[in-house]
């Protein structure tokens, strides 16, 4: 008999753990333990009673166990400290900068952005929540930032049995501030602002598409603060244009456009509703930016996302003149490459337009992707010529 911190995997299962998958589901396992295991590190086993790691334990959670090493080990302030370590040395020199994403560095539920001298943390787990305190002390210790912002606001801690919270370090409010991110100020909201704040993932892509800028009219959609937008209007577009439904990034944008000194305009739109309006127009666009909030948030709303995607890139795709580029993107790890190839594929049958890729597009390397497990690659997209 082991002790009783231990779960065993039912006999007829085929879960992903064995594969590698840091996860293991509540329908896997023989017996849930009792609650008071919650948050805590717990051994996981299989049919033939071998071991499978140390993981952090939630019976609230549908995802029970989370594997954060393959020895037995304790989530202990030297563990984390390791780990944190090991983080930050995986990554490039920076100052903005993801600097810790969950199991992909050995620290399941843990989300670090940095922001110059200020870090924003995300608590997604139970065992993380009850690691709070020690998560600040070890983030101070080797980072050493201003302030230490915990962003617990995010939905996906509710399916963890979490209350939605945000806090700093100090107990001040954190005053929002000018930000220069690869050579552009930016007006962040760190505290209270959409996310962690910045969409840090998308940084690579900026610099990307911009380069297909030069001469060209330029349309942002879901342009947020208007990062995409800024990167092409300094790479000299003929015009830019930012959509967004979010009267906030519509305003911050603007704000951001004025502080750069760059030509940019930016409207309060639902894009979806902005492209009808624009149906019988002759096509008036030469590059188009496509980067919207996830559509599909779980599986089971894969398939209206995949129409969703699919109208949205068809729209787009009219609305470019021949020669134009698209760069399109997802940001749900529900949507994998070959669904993503498919909605483009169907677009362009449907618009009866010859689409060729440039270029394909992935999360950049400080949210490093585990090959074991899907879930942590979210970001994909192409950059094609639509003729």
């Amino acid at each position: 008999m082991h002790s009783p911190s231990s779960l065993k995997l039912k006999p007829n299962a085929k879960p992903r753990v064995l594969g590698g998958h840091p996860w293991v589901f509540a329908n896997e396992v023989e017996a849930l333990l009792p609650v008071e295991f919650d948050g805590e590190v717990v051994e996981c086993r299989d049919r033939a009673d071998r071991f499978l790691g140390s993981g952090v334990y939630n019976s609230r959670s549908q995802i029970v166990w989370r594997r954060f090493s393959r020895e037995r080990a304790a989530l202990d302030g030297k563990f984390i400290r390791e780990a944190l370590e090991r983080a930050v040395a995986r990554r490039s020199a920076g100052d903005n900068r993801r600097l810790v994403w969950s199991e992909s560095d050995d620290l399941p539920g843990l989300v670090v952005d940095q922001f110059g001298d200020t870090l924003v943390v995300q608590i997604q787990t139970a065992a993380m929540e009850k690691r709070t305190a020690l998560v600040g002390e070890v983030l101070a210790e080797v980072l050493k930032p201003a302030e230490i912002i915990f962003r617990n606001d995010v939905p996906i801690r509710r399916l963890e049995g979490l209350p939605l919270e945000v806090h700093t370090l100090s107990g001040n409010a954190w005053a929002p501030r000018w930000v220069n991110i690869d050579g552009f100020d930016y007006w962040l909201d760190l505290q209270n602002g959409q996310k962690t704040g910045f969409y840090l993932d998308q940084r690579l892509q900026h610099a990307a598409v911009a380069k297909y800028a030069s001469g060209r009219r330029v349309l942002d959609a879901f342009c947020n603060q208007g990062a995409f937008a800024l990167h092409c209007a300094r790479a000299g577009a003929a015009s830019v244009r930012g959509l967004d439904s979010a009267f906030d990034a519509i305003g911050q944008a603007i704000k951001n456009a004025a502080r750069n000194g760059l030509p940019a305009d930016f409207v309060v739109a639902n894009v979806f509703d902005w492209f009808t309006a624009q149906r019988d127009v002759a096509p008036a666009w030469d590059l188009i930016i496509l980067d919207p909030p996830p559509f599909a948030k779980s599986k089971s709303a894969l398939e209206g996302a995949l129409r969703g995607y699919k109208e949205l890139n068809l729209r787009a795709m009219k609305a470019l003149v021949p020669g134009g580029v698209l760069a399109t993107y997802t940001c749900s790890h529900h949507m994998q490459d070959a669904e993503l190839r498919g909605v483009l594929a169907d677009a362009a049958a449907d618009a009866r337009r010859k689409v060729r890729v440039l270029e394909y597009c992935h999360q950049p390397p400080d949210h490093p992707v585990l090959v074991t497990m899907p879930e942590s690659e979210y970001l994909r997209g192409y950059v094609v010529r639509v003729e």
